[in-house]
């Protein structure tokens, strides 16, 4: 189909022409529109132009409609309407501004960032529902770069992210230690030298997870290749096979609650100290979407009453 349509005629034109129409002169139009009247003189010119009929005559100092105006009117109405309906729908299927988010974080951070930033939406939000989605730093950003996850909770230090398309809202930074068993025998007086434990067995996460490549880097400063036991996929299973001694491990902060009771913890001496920033990341062309700017603003609130607490 050969629509002869040319680039001159924009959605913002024809706006202007409906607000003209429907306040009967270029002032009142340019008040509701807080533009200029020479802007909308001008809109009106240039429409008149690419419609390439007449659609105004001039009275005086002012524009009145001709019947060609009326019909285009009816029918800017419907394209509107339609448009409107149209970016509506394109919403709904990109799954932004609905009533449900879905949201990838890593496992570790189930313990307490996310139920914070869950219990703060509810309250923000009770109407919208959150879908959880765990995985490694890898699987998340691939998903939230494929569109089937609205906002994801990472480690931005183990990851490469692109900040022109990418929308990164830091919460906090969190230490690294050595995890070994109840059962080990410790230098608990001094900071820990991984190099005193080259004769021990470790597990670790299996690559793409977050502290992965903390782990394989201190290492690597270590000047030696660990006997990794085995690797498992979320971290909740690694520190379960530290407690039941298999080997020791790393192990972020953020795990102590929960593990120092069962797992001793020491804090790595200062070649191989590491920290990770976790961080909230979504796509920046959607940052106007009313569910990520609560997500966010939550998040923020959670980053502050973190450093107020420190």
């Amino acid at each position: 189909m050969n629509l002869d349509i040319t680039n001159d005629i924009t959605f913002r034109k024809l706006g202007i022409f409906m607000a003209f129409m429907d306040k009967g002169n270029i002032a009142r139009a340019a008040e509701a529109l807080n533009l200029s009247g020479v802007s909308v003189h001008r809109a009106l010119h240039t429409l008149e132009e690419s419609v390439r009929c007449p659609l105004f005559v001039h009275k005086g100092r002012n524009l009145i409609p001709l019947p060609a105006a009326w019909t285009l009117l009816e029918y800017c109405q419907e394209v509107t309407q339609l448009m409107e309906r149209g970016l509506d729908e394109a919403r709904k299927t990109a799954g932004v501004g609905q009533g449900r988010l879905r949201v990838g974080t890593l496992y570790s951070l189930t313990l307490e960032t996310v139920p914070r930033l869950i219990m703060g939406m509810k309250l923000r939000r009770p109407e919208l529902e959150m879908d959880l989605t765990m995985g490694s730093n890898d699987t998340l950003l691939h998903m939230l770069a494929e569109g089937t996850l609205d906002a994801i909770l990472i480690s931005i230090s183990e990851s490469e992210i692109d900040r022109s398309t990418l929308e990164v809202l830091p919460l906090f930074h969190d230490d690294i230690f050595l995890a070994a068993p109840a059962s080990a025998t410790l230098k608990t007086d001094t900071l820990a030298d991984l190099r005193d434990y080259r004769t021990q067995k470790f597990v670790s996460l299996a690559e793409g997870f977050a502290t992965y490549a903390g782990f394989q880097e201190a290492f690597h400063i270590a000047g030696f290749e660990p006997e990794i036991v085995t690797r498992v996929n979320d971290i909740f299973s690694m520190l379960s096979l530290v407690q039941a001694g298999v080997g020791f491990s790393l192990m972020p902060g953020r795990m102590k609650k929960v593990y120092e009771s069962s797992v001793q913890l020491l804090r790595l001496a200062e070649p191989y100290q590491m920290q990770q920033l976790i961080a909230i990341v979504f796509a920046r062309n959607r940052e106007h979407d009313p569910n990520l700017l609560a997500l966010a603003a939550e998040g923020r609130m959670y980053a502050r009453s973190l450093q107020d607490n420190a």
